[in-house]
């Protein structure tokens, strides 16, 4: 209920950081229907997840972050799960 709350709120943007850990499956399936919702509703959405399948269903556009430095920006449609794990684990020269 506390999510559902925070993102009724007329914000512009909403930053959403591990938001799933740690919760079961029907609340992740909630969680995940409530970030999409909110993108759909015109709000940006900043997403901050280790989680590869949920970065991957929730984005638009990735940013990639290895050692404090961006390494890789793209729509999310052009990662694979392989190819975005490596790039998080600074394999970029595998990739």
């Amino acid at each position: 209920m506390l999510v559902g709350r925070e993102l009724a709120r007329p914000h512009s943007i909403v930053v959403a950081a591990q938001p799933t850990r740690g919760l079961d499956v029907g609340a992740t399936h909630y969680i995940r229907e409530q970030i999409l919702a909110s993108r759909n509703r015109g709000k940006a959405v900043l997403l901050i997840s280790a989680e590869l399948d949920e970065v991957l269903e929730l984005s638009d556009r990735i940013a990639v972050i290895y050692e404090g430095r961006i390494v890789d920006v793209r729509p999310a449609a052009q990662f694979t799960e392989r190819e975005l794990g490596l790039l998080m684990t600074g394999q970029r020269n595998e990739v």
